[in-house]
This record gives structure tokens, C-alpha cells and sequence, in this order.
């Protein structure tokens, strides 16, 4: 077992070019921990996030291989047609031409979905994005995989509680849905203090839709905001709003 020394964690499945929330908790943790040992979800966030083209949302989507497969892990989960990041970075360039920091940004991404093309597994994809991304809007959290820690535990809590404790951790940061399934008491027998990220209050900026949406992918802020985007994040700007007690 490691000696917890103040360090703060995330335990989260891996996204797709996710929105700013999920770079929020990068920015308020220590180390993220990909969890995608678990059960690949379709019609979720694993494979898909949305941007705004011509005035609407529209869904990115990365196709993979799940007929016959619906109880696969995200880890397992590959890539069903290797034109894909091509096919994503047209019509990101096309959807963000006019934007105001394209300039800046569009080389990155070409580069960056020049770099997944090739790869085959969807968890792999994610974190290379993740990483790369966080690394531009200078969030220094570490990534690792929960795989790489051993599974002694059969409830989902505890599996966490777990993966903290090997990690070193002293405190863990949730998402708000998994409130209804987390027993905070298991935490607090482990000594790790549990807090869930709090995402009412995001400024809005100058974005191409007719009612401004929050929950697209995190490309519609970087083109729109450029290197100002990650003062956006709540985190940064005012940890104890973002950060709420069980």
C-alpha cells in the first residue's frame, strides 16, 4: 500500500475531444487515471463529442467495432474504419475556417489526428488526444491507466477507493453523476476526502450558435478563445467554487 502524501486524483473513462468540464478536473488534479477497464458505453461520450458547424451541433463521432461486442471493455474497444481522423479533421477545418484563433490551433490539430490515424483502439486514440491537449493548455496532471493496478475489489466504490490508495491519494475528484452510485463512507474509512466538480457558472464566450451551448467539445472554446480558454476553467480561476463536499 502507498503513504498518501497530499496528492489529488481522477478516476475517469477516457472521452472523445470532451468538453471543458473534463479538462476542469485535469487542471484540479495531480494524475488522472484513465479507467477504461470498465464496459464500453454506446451512445455516450467514449466515442463522440459535438462541435458547431453552420450555425448548429453537429457530432463527431469515432466508429467502432461493437456488433456482437456490447459487453466489451473501453480498453478493448477498436477503431472500425481507419479513414476516420481524416474524415474528423475536414470537417473540423471546415467548421472552424472563420474562427478567431484558427490560425493558431489548426496546425495542432491537423497534426494531432495525423498522429491517432494510425492507431487501432479507441482508449489509445483518447489519451493521446487527452494528454497532447492538456499539455498545450499547459494542465501538468499526470495520466496513467487504471489496468495498471491490481483489482482486489468487486463494487464500483471500493474499486476506487482502491486505485486512490495505490496512487498515493489523499483526495479524489468525482463528476457529479456518479453521486448516485458512490458511498462516500468508504472514502472517509480510507481517509481520502471526496469532492465533486461543480460546473454551473462557465462564462460564455463568442461562439456561432443562436442559444450558446456549454457542452461541446472542448475545439469549439480553443478556436473560439485560443490560449484565453483555459482562464474559462473554474478550477483555475476559483478552486473552492469548483470543488464541492459530498
Amino acid at each position: 500500500m502507498s503513504t498518501r502524501t497530499g496528492k489529488t486524483i481522477a478516476i475517469t473513462q477516457s472521452n472523445y475531444m470532451p468538453w471543458k468540464g473534463y479538462f476542469d478536473i485535469i487542471a484540479a488534479s495531480d494524475e488522472i487515471v484513465l479507467f477504461d477497464e470498465v464496459q464500453y458505453t454506446r451512445a455516450d461520450w467514449r466515442n463522440r463529442n459535438k462541435i458547431v458547424t453552420n450555425g448548429a451541433t453537429q457530432w463527431l463521432t469515432v466508429p467502432v467495432m461493437v456488433s456482437g461486442n456490447y459487453r466489451q471493455p473501453i480498453n478493448a474497444t477498436r477503431i472500425a474504419d481507419e479513414k476516420w481522423a481524416m474524415r474528423h479533421w475536414s470537417t473540423v477545418r471546415h467548421s472552424y475556417r472563420q474562427s478567431a484563433h484558427f490560425a493558431e490551433w489548426a496546425p495542432v490539430f491537423e497534426a494531432l489526428y495525423t498522429e491517432v490515424a494510425p492507431l487501432d483502439l479507441l482508449t489509445d486514440v483518447n489519451e493521446l488526444l487527452l494528454r497532447a491537449l492538456a499539455r498545450r493548455m499547459d494542465l501538468p496532471a499526470v495520466f496513467s491507466r487504471s489496468e495498471s493496478i491490481p483489482k482486489h475489489t468487486e463494487t464500483a466504490t471500493d474499486r476506487l477507493v482502491e486505485i486512490c490508495v495505490a496512487r498515493g491519494a489523499d483526495t479524489y475528484i468525482s463528476g457529479p453523476a456518479a453521486r448516485a452510485y458512490i458511498d462516500p463512507a468508504r472514502f472517509a474509512q480510507a481517509g481520502i476526502a471526496l469532492r465533486y466538480a461543480n460546473y454551473a457558472g462557465y462564462p460564455e464566450y463568442s461562439q456561432a450558435l443562436p442559444s450558446f451551448d456549454h457542452h461541446v467539445s472542448v475545439l469549439d472554446q480553443l478556436f473560439n478563445c485560443g490560449s484565453a480558454a483555459r482562464q474559462h476553467l473554474k478550477s483555475l480561476r476559483d478552486r473552492g467554487s469548483f470543488l464541492e463536499t459530498p
